[in-house]
Formats: structure tokens, C-alpha cells, sequence
């Protein structure tokens, strides 16, 4: 059976987060094994897609406060309505409820087909953040809470993110599927690990920390750095390295810098390639989120596929799969503690068979889920038709 399928979402590439990843996967697989499939996603200043699959991108501006992500203007851009029009879905998925999400969500309703939304975010954290206010906040969850009372199903990636849901005010069913990986280890990893070490002049046997994420407050990273000012003062030798981008990139190098960090850290930016960004994985010995914010935490599945074990806080999302000293570690969120908890990590003289524990037990890969997700889109699309 062939089922041709939209994807829409607030972020794709080049802008590189969890859900931009997944959507990308979920657009190359399906497309790969089981019907046309095609992107709508906001466009983005001189970049040009090259997918295997069709994109199709309409109207933005920067936001404000938010870099590199775009505000979608779905209703100033004349060629979107004709570019949708030749466009045939048997469902559509909404991987946001913004833009994206309202467009599918439309499409959905005109043609009375099925639609899904996936729930990837804490949005009442960023809406506060944004607007500086808990009333607007408010509002604009409730409208939040609406498109996903619209749509057919909605997923999530973990039982905790259902928490999350519930709190919001959402009370329909929800179902759980988890994100998945497209790195694949390779037991042959000296040449990655090697070019890591001769870009940075450093030892092999220098420990070395890694984050790969957006750079907001949100996500916990001024935790990291305090903690980084206590492994120094406890004499832990370490290099630390920050990847990605975000608002807070030039305020976190300040901190770096008060602090007397810099021969410590590096802020590598944000790395498109994901080949060069398999190789700092593959060199890192503990991979940091000491994240409340993250639903998923797909980078710390990402580390895993790779043999890197995860440090983050317990009774978050991110650690719901996670059982401490067995397939990763666990900390309280304070800095003294994360501190103490990465020296007993990078120490653990067990630490190899934790990073393939994880390996076995955290990871799956892409193609399988998109298996299951096109079982469940098959499911949806009968029960639609019968009405």
C-alpha cells in the first residue's frame, strides 16, 4: 500500500533541532519505502533544498529574540494556495501548532482528511520567555490546547511529555511514539576521534564533555558552565565542548570568560554536517543535558547510538528511559552536584559498558519508527474513510 503524506513543521534545515531532524527523517523514509512525501516548512534566506523528497516553503521573517528561527507568514504569500492545490494527501501531520500546523490543518478540514499532530515542546516555557508575561502566555496556550483538540490523533514522545499535556488542559487520548536516531556506529571510530583531537590539539586521554542543542536559558546550559568552575576547583582536567547556536551563545561566552573557562571550552557553532557532528559524539566521553525543558532529549539518544553515555537531571523527561550507573547517570539540579556526578561518570570504571547499555537500550533507529508510524497512518486513514 502507497499513502502519500505532508509534513509540516515550524523548523528545517539548516536549522537544526529535534523536531527538524525528525521531520526530515520521517519525510526520507517514508518517501524511501512507502509514498510520495512532502516538507512544508517556512523559508529560509538563501538556503536551497536538496532532499530526496519535496519541500515546499512559504513566507517568514526572523524572530525576534529567537535566532536562527522563523516566524511563517502562510497569508502574505500569494504562490502557496497554487503550490498546495496539485498537491495530493492521503493525511497530513503536523509536527507544530503554529503556522505549519493551522496550514495542514486546513488542508485537513477542505478535503476531510485525516490529520495528526505531534505534541515536541514545552510551549508555556518559551511563550513566558517571549512575552514576559504568565496572562499572555496563557492565552496563547489555550489556543495552543485548541488545534490539538481539532486533529484526528496526537502524538507524543514519551509518558512524561503526557504530563506535560494534561497540565496544558489537553484531555483527549494521546499516544506515544518515541523519536529515533540516524547515526549508525561503526566499530572502526580512531579516524573520527583522531581528527577531533589533532583540530583541537588535545590528548586522547583527555576527558572530553559535550553539548549539542540550542543555546537558550531555557535548556539549563548556565547550570553546565557553574559546574564546569566546580570541576576545576575539584581538579578534574576536562575539555568542554558547546555546539549549536542560540540567543544566549554570546551571554554563555561572557560567563565562560568571567569565570576563567576559556582553555577549557570550546563553542564550536552550529554543525549542518552530520557526519562531522558524529565525530563529537564519538569523541566525547559524557554527553551533558541537565535539561527541564526537553521532551525527548533526541541528543541524548543521538550520544547513545554512538556509545556516549547522558548526565541529566532526574524526574525530567529526558530521563525516563534512563537508570542511573546502568545505561547513563543522574544528578539533582544544582551545580556542586552535576559536578560531583560527572567526576563519578568520567571515573566509573564500568563507564564503556554503560555507553553500550545505552546504545542497546535507548536507541532505535529511524527507518523503524517510520515502520510504525506508517502502520498508525494506515489505521487512521481506514477510520476516516468509513465515515
Amino acid at each position: 500500500m502507497k499513502v502519500s503524506t505532508g509534513q509540516f513543521n515550524e523548523s528545517y534545515l539548516p536549522i537544526l533541532d529535534g523536531t527538524s531532524i525528525t521531520v526530515k527523517n520521517y519525510a526520507y523514509w517514508l518517501n524511501k519505502k512507502y509514498g510520495k512525501t512532502l516538507v512544508v516548512t517556512p523559508k529560509v534566506p538563501e538556503f536551497e533544498d536538496h532532499e530526496s523528497f519535496d519541500v515546499i516553503r512559504y513566507k517568514s521573517v526572523s524572530m525576534p529574540k529567537r535566532p536562527p528561527y522563523r516566524l511563517g507568514l502562510p497569508k502574505f504569500d500569494r504562490n502557496l494556495k497554487e503550490l498546495l492545490k496539485n498537491q495530493y494527501f492521503d493525511i497530513v501531520h503536523a509536527h507544530s501548532p503554529f503556522s505549519s500546523g493551522k496550514i495542514a490543518l486546513k488542508l485537513a478540514k477542505e478535503r476531510n482528511i485525516p490529520i495528526v499532530a505531534s505534541f515536541n515542546n514545552k510551549y508555556y516555557i518559551d511563550l513566558k520567555g517571549f512575552f514576559k508575561s504568565d496572562i499572555i502566555a496563557k492565552h496563547f496556550l489555550k489556543k495552543i490546547i485548541n488545534f490539538y483538540n481539532q486533529v484526528d490523533k496526537v502524538y507524543t514522545v514519551n509518558y512524561k511529555t503526557i504530563d506535560t499535556l494534561r497540565e496544558y488542559g489537553y484531555k483527549g487520548k494521546v499516544d506515544v511514539i518515541g523519536n529515533g536516531t540516524d547515526f549508525i556506529w561503526d566499530k572502526d571510530t580512531t579516524n573520527d576521534i583522531d581528527y577531533i583531537n589533532h583540530l583541537y590539539g588535545i590528548d586522547g586521554n583527555m576527558h572530553v564533555l559535550l553539548f549539542v542543542g540550542k543555546h537558550i536559558w531555557p535548556k539549563n546550559i548556565k547550570l553546565i558552565i557553574e559546574s564546569l568552575v566546580n570541576l576545576c576547583k575539584l581538579k578534574q582536567q576536562f575539555k568542554m565542548f558547546f555546539v549549536g547556536d542560540g540567543y544566549a551563545r554570546e551571554d554563555m561566552i561572557k560567563l565562560v570568560e568571567d569565570n576563567n573557562l576559556q582553555k577549557y571550552v570550546v563553542f564550536v557553532g552550529q554543525v549542518l554536517d552530520r557526519e562531522q557532528l558524529k565525530k563529537y559524539y564519538l569523541r566525547a566521553n559524557l554527553f551533558l543535558l541537565p535539561s527541564t525543558y526537553d521532551t525527548s532529549g533526541i541528543v541524548v539518544k543521538e550520544a547513545a547510538s554512538l556509545r556516549c553515555p547522558s548526565l541529566v537531571l532526574k524526574d525530567t523527561s529526558a530521563s525516563e528511559l534512563i537508570k542511573d550507573n546502568y545505561n547513563g547517570y543522574l544528578s539533582e539540579n544544582n551545580s556542586l552536584s552535576y559536578a560531583q556526578r560527572i567526576i563519578a561518570a568520567l571515573n566509573d570504571q564500568n563507564k564503556e559498558q554503560v555507553g553500550i547499555n545505552a546504545q542497546q537500550t535507548l536507541v532505535v533507529n529511524y527507518e523503524k519508527i517510520i515502520d510504525e508510524v506508517f502502520t498508525r497512518y494506515c489505521e487512521i486513514i481506514k477510520i476516516k474513510r468509513q465515515y
